[in-house]
This record gives C-alpha cells, sequence and structure tokens, in this order.
C-alpha cells in the first residue's frame, strides 16, 4: 500500500508506533537525537504515550494525528514524540504523576506537553480534534508571550513529580501482625460491591492482586463472610462478558459494574496474573467454575500468544473490522439476535437463555455481549436438562460461533514481547500446574523460561525488557527482574531444578548492585546503567500489576529462607517497615504488599523434601491450598542451606521448618500437613 506520509516512526519495531508511521504527523521515537532536536531548536516538545491495544488511542489518531491541519500546527511547532508506554514504562510513569498532579486522573493516551528539557507542564488523555488544535495554539501563544510563567511551572511540577516518589523510612522496630492485617480489612469493606464482586462501581478492573490477598487472609483468618465476597468477585468474571465466553481469556476491565461489557482489549499480563488467581482459588475451594476459567484461558493463550520459540505475545486490540470495513470496538466478539437465530436453530430459545440474548445481556446497536447468570449446575437445575447435556451442546454452540468468527476480521495482535509480561504468564502456567498436574502446562513454562533464560538474559547478568523480530533489546526495569524473580522461584519450587533457584539469586544480587538505594531500603524502576530521565521514580503501589517493589520484597523474604541469608530478611522487613501503615489503610492499593505482612505476622513454613520420590511427593503437596510455606527438594544431596545434610539412600523424608528450626521428619504427605498450620 502506498502511503502519503511516512515519518521516523517506519524505522521502529513497536507496533504502537508503527501504527503511527504513515501520519502527517512528524513524528520521533523518544531517543536522543529526538531530545537534542527539541534543545537545539529550542521547540516545545509534545508526548504522545499510549499501546496498540489502546481503543482511546486509536480514536485520538484518527481524529488527530491523521488530519492534515492538526498535524501542521503539530509539526510547526512542537518536536512531536510518541512514546509506546509497554516499551517505555519508565517515561510512561514520570508522565503519567504529571498528569495526575494536574488533573488528578490519568489514563491512555497520555499527552503531556514539556520544555526542551523534558520538563513537562500540560497535560490530558483525549481530546477531540477541535479542542486539540484550540489547546495547541494557545500553548503555542502563551509560550511567546509568556515563558518565564512555563518555566516556573514546568519547574514546580517536575519538584511535584519528584517529591511523589520519595519514601519515608521507617526508622522504629516495627512489629507485623494479625491486628493490622484485621484493620487492613476492615478499611477496605466500605469498598467492597458484595453483590457483584469487585469494588463498588464502575468500570471495574480484575486486579488479581487483591484477591490473591484476600482468599489467603479470608482463610487463614476464618473469615467466611470475606471468603464469600473472594468467591462471589471470581465467580461473576468468570461468568461475565469480562471473560470471553466463546474463545476464553479476559479483558482488560468492564466499563459496568456487573462485570458485563468489557473494553474488549486482552493484555498478557491479566491473564498470567488471573490464571495464577483462579489456580489458587481452585486449590483452596475445589470449585468447577476456577478449574474451566484456567484451562479455557490457558487455551486462548496458546492459540493467539504463545510463539514457537517459546515467548508470549502481549495483547489482541480492542478494535476490528466490522461489516462496514470500519475499525470498531469489540467487532469480533460481538452477536445480534438474528444471526444467532441463523446459527443455532431450533437451540437458539436454551442458548439465549444460557448467555443471556436479553435486557441483562445487551449492549448497544442490536447487540450482545454473552454473559451468564448462573454456573453449569444451576442452569442444569432450573432449565431441566442433564448437567452432561448441558456441557455437550455448550460446547456444540461454541464451535459454531467460533466458525463464524474466522470469516470476521481479528483484531490486531501486538507481537512483541515483554519480559516482565513473559514472566507473569510464566508463573501462571507454574501454578496452573500446581494445581493440576497438567504435564503440557509445565511443558509450555520449561519452554519460557528457557526463552526468558537464554534470549532476554545478557552476558552481562542483566535483563533485557523487549523481544521482537528475533532481536532483544531496551535494558530491563526493575519490574522484569522482580516478575522473572518470582517466576523462576515458583518453577523450582515444582521442578526443584536449581539453575532456576540459583539464576534467582543472581538477578537479585544485580538488583541490589543497579537499583537498590541503600538509604531508603527501596528499589528504583531504572537501573544505574540507564539514560537518566527528569526523576528516577520508584514503583511503591500495587496497581493492576502489583508494584516492583512489592514483587521484589516478597522475592526477598523467600529467598532469606532458601539461602539463610539475613541480609535478604532485613531488607525485606525495612521495604514492609516504609509502607506498611498506608498498606493498612488503603489496602486496595498495596495488597501483595499485605501479603508479605501475613508471612510475618504468623508462622511461615520451610518444607525441604529429599530423595529419590521428591518430585512426586512435591505434587501432593502442591495440590494443597498453602500460602505460608515454601518448598525445597532434591533427589541427591545439596549444599543449598535449606537441604543441606538431609539425603538419606533408599529413603524420602519430609523436613518441616520455621526458621530453621525443624521437626522430626514424615515419609508421607498426609502426615506433613498434619503439622502445618494454616490458620493465624
Amino acid at each position: 500500500m502506498a502511503f502519503k506520509y511516512t515519518n521516523s516512526l517506519i524505522n521502529e519495531t513497536s507496533p504502537y508506533l508503527l501504527q503511527h508511521a504513515n501520519n502527517p504527523v512528524n513524528w520521533y521515537a523518544w531517543n536522543k537525537k529526538a531530545l537534542e532536536l527539541a534543545k537545539n531548536e529550542n521547540k516545545l516538545i509534545l508526548i504522545s504515550i499510549g499501546y496498540s491495544s489502546c481503543h482511546w488511542c486509536h480514536v485520538m489518531e484518527h481524529e488527530c494525528f491523521e488530519d492534515e491541519s492538526v498535524a501542521a500546527i503539530m509539526n510547526q511547532n512542537f518536536i512531536n514524540i510518541k512514546v509506546d508506554r509497554e516499551e517505555r514504562p519508565d517515561i510512561d510513569q514520570i508522565y503519567m504523576s504529571a498528569l495526575q498532579l494536574l488533573t488528578g486522573s490519568g489514563g491512555w493516551p497520555l499527552n503531556c506537553i514539556a520544555l526542551p528539557n523534558g520538563k513537562p507542564f500540560w497535560g490530558a488523555t483525549y481530546l477531540p480534534k477541535e479542542r486539540w488544535k484550540n489547546t495547541l495554539l494557545k500553548i503555542v501563544e502563551l509560550n511567546k508571550e509568556k515563558p518565564e510563567e512555563l518555566l516556573d511551572y514546568a519547574n514546580k511540577l517536575t519538584e511535584g513529580i519528584q517529591k511523589s516518589s520519595l519514601i519515608n523510612v521507617n526508622t522504629q522496630n516495627k512489629k507485623f501482625n494479625i491486628k493490622d492485617l484485621k484493620n487492613s480489612i476492615y478499611n477496605w469493606e466500605p469498598y467492597m460491591d458484595i453483590e457483584l464482586g469487585g469494588k463498588l462501581g464502575a468500570p471495574k478492573f480484575p486486579n488479581p492482586n487483591n484477591y490473591l490477598y484476600l482468599l489467603r487472609f479470608a482463610i487463614q483468618a476464618e473469615d467466611t463472610k470475606l471468603l464469600d465476597f473472594v468467591n462471589t468477585t471470581l465467580t461473576k468474571m468468570a461468568l461475565g462478558g469480562i471473560n470471553d465466553q466463546i474463545n476464553g481469556g479476559f479483558s482488560r476491565y468492564s466499563v459496568d459494574k456487573k462485570w458485563h461489557v468489557p473494553h474488549f482489549e486482552k493484555m498478557l499480563y491479566d491473564n498470567g496474573q488471573l490464571v495464577s488467581l483462579y489456580s489458587e482459588a481452585f486449590r483452596a475451594t475445589q470449585n468447577p467454575l476456577y478449574k474451566q476459567a484456567v484451562y479455557e484461558t490457558l487455551q486462548f493463550i496458546e492459540e493467539e500468544f504463545l510463539t514457537t520459540v517459546g515467548a508470549f505475545y502481549s495483547s489482541l486490540d480492542a478494535d476490528s473490522l466490522d461489516r462496514n470495513n470500519e475499525l470498531e470496538e469489540g467487532a469480533y466478539y460481538v452477536w445480534n439476535s438474528l444471526e444467532l437465530q441463523e446459527i443455532l436453530k431450533e437451540d437458539y430459545p436454551l442458548f439465549s437463555k444460557y448467555y443471556n440474548i436479553n435486557n441483562y445481556g445487551f449492549w448497544e446497536k442490536g447487540n450482545y455481549v454473552l454473559i451468564r447468570k448462573e454456573t453449569d449446575e444451576e442452569f442444569s437445575k432450573t432449565n431441566s436438562i442433564s448437567l452432561n447435556e448441558l456441557e455437550i451442546k455448550v460446547v456444540d454452540w461454541k464451535n459454531k460461533l467460533k466458525k463464524i468468527q474466522q470469516n470476521r476480521s481479528k483484531p490486531r495482535l501486538d507481537d512483541k514481547s515483554l519480559t516482565s509480561w513473559n514472566a507473569l504468564m510464566l508463573k501462571g502456567y507454574i501454578d496452573a500446574y500446581k494445581a493440576f498436574s497438567e504435564p503440557k502446562f509445565l511443558e509450555i513454562a520449561l519452554k519460557n523460561a528457557k526463552f526468558i533464560y537464554t534470549k532476554q538474559l545478557q552476558p552481562e547478568g542483566n535483563l533485557n525488557h523487549n523481544f521482537k523480530n528475533n532481536k532483544s533489546t531496551i535494558n530491563g526495569y526493575l519490574e522484569d527482574y522482580a516478575t522473572v524473580i518470582d517466576a523462576f522461584i515458583t518453577l523450582y519450587e515444582v521442578t526443584f531444578n536449581s539453575i532456576w533457584l540459583n539464576t534467582a539469586k543472581q538477578l537479585t544480587d544485580y538488583t541490589f548492585d543497579h537499583f537498590f538505594d541503600t538509604d531508603k531500603s527501596m528499589f528504583y524502576f531504572t537501573s544505574n546503567i540507564d539514560t537518566a530521565l527528569i526523576t528516577r521514580k520508584m514503583e511503591i503501589e500495587d496497581n493492576v500489576i502489583s508494584s516492583s517493589n512489592s514483587i521484589m520484597a516478597n522475592n526477598l523474604f523467600k529467598l532469606s529462607n532458601y539461602y539463610s541469608n539475613t541480609y535478604y530478611k532485613k531488607v525485606s522487613t525495612q521495604m514492609l517497615s516504609n509502607v506498611i501503615t498506608k498498606s493498612i489503610a488503603n489496602g486496595l492499593w498495596y495488597s501483595n504488599w499485605l501479603n508479605l505482612a501475613c508471612n510475618f505476622s504468623s508462622n511461615y513454613y520451610e518444607i525441604a523434601i529429599v530423595g529419590e520420590d521428591a518430585i512426586e511427593l512435591s505434587k501432593q503437596l502442591h495440590k494443597k491450598y498453602i500460602p505460608n510455606a515454601i518448598i525445597a527438594g532434591s533427589v541427591k544431596e545439596s549444599t543449598l542451606p535449606i537441604l543441606q545434610n538431609r539425603f538419606q539412600n533408599k529413603k524420602t523424608l519430609i523436613y518441616t521448618c520455621i526458621e530453621g528450626a525443624c521437626n522430626l521428619p514424615e515419609e508421607n504427605v498426609q502426615n506433613t500437613l498434619k503439622k502445618i498450620k494454616i490458620k493465624f
């Protein structure tokens, strides 16, 4: 296809940047050349940040960045820089902080205007064309007439961004206790949607780290009311439109309060974490719906995201071409009643009850987003159909609809592979293997771990963040190290292959050398070998992904037990101490920290299995929900501190220890479980 315009983004590999390579806007990627050009020409920088599967990013591109009159204003007055937030989360964090300070909210597309030195003074998300043009012209005029005001405001805003990352070091000897954990739940309760699950109101995000903590606390504290809330949330999500009822896989969030109409993009990081959550919840409850959610999600991942080298792609777009060959949100996923009647014929009445082709399931423009109100067990009873017959019909319905979808335009794929997101999906596969002992899950996990180990781990000891076109690029961020360390520890627990645990330790030591601030006892998001931005941030709050610091603090706690490393334990303790007050007050944003607080607040077990049957015995343990333990093992003598001097020929022994003090070993899992106290 011949294009009228081509800009420098044509040389990039990011799918998001390439989407803008034929805009009339003279876009640059974030690089030394573009930043120096701004300084040399003394031009303001227009920074526009988004990602390839972002619906409103596409809308703004079509309305603004493809428009020649808009491009003329932008090209004449600004150095225009496009940023893929997934490739450069460090840049996204800084300018998102600016936007939140300016407006009180955030989102994408994220547009900021900055001085030639990168210090921002204005920001907004999506704006329609005329508002965008008028805003730019006003800023150009202000820059000409009162540049000193912009300079002063940019300096103050940058100071605010820098202060937003400040950590107050807790110098008091903080003891973590169950009372604090109970207070965290008490403070959280007003925000819980007891009827529909999740956080009250709309939109609704899955936020898996929230429910991993709430599940754990509910079981350890024997809080049946809280456990009911967690189960309501997981059930409503699994039955909702946010979960693709035909193809599997969860969308990023629902725009309503009943988990019905999704913002249709599907992200690798959500699905990886949700697989972990549903696997953990299955181990705790044995709910068959949770098993179904795991298996269908992983089937989707294998069909759409898994590559031949074992990497996972990043996302599927919210938009796809509709019947009129125009990009429309959700076009691939929605159905109208006439086409469903034609496809399903005599089964349509039962299908329409099952998936609510009625007012409850209606979206807009005559379209329905499939949503269920009942589990299969409930539906079979209320509709006088056997469970087996219903399950056969549902499989048939899905196959028929999938066949129709094959003739639809598929959503665009973001085919870059990000180390951190891959690690989250890797952990999802391992957690699923723990729960279900499905050999394929471990096979795919090992293939992905090999990809990270051979492609993303560099000879110098650092991780790279991005993999595209068979090239590993972009020096890794703390999120890459934290998630890979976590995944490799978990992989060690199911394989007892010491390469994964040793690599986790090596990466941890690397982060101390290149990310750690000894004064604050926290890790920076960027390495000390990266080019400096206007500030160096620390990621503390848990969001849709747990913060890199909370994951690191949990990693250090576990590794301290594996290696009898008191320094790791000391740092983990101090990190938690720094945020424990905020965590108790606002658990919604600190749930992974609270998970760590559980470890410190009650018995935490080290389970060591040594002998030729170690792997088989570990499988039995993994099927049980034991949130307050790590597992180590070996089929021979090992130098790992937790296993040292415990091997005996022709015996497989299970040691249960707390802080290195062990009970007499057992030879079977049932006796071992009697020694483990899960409840507080």
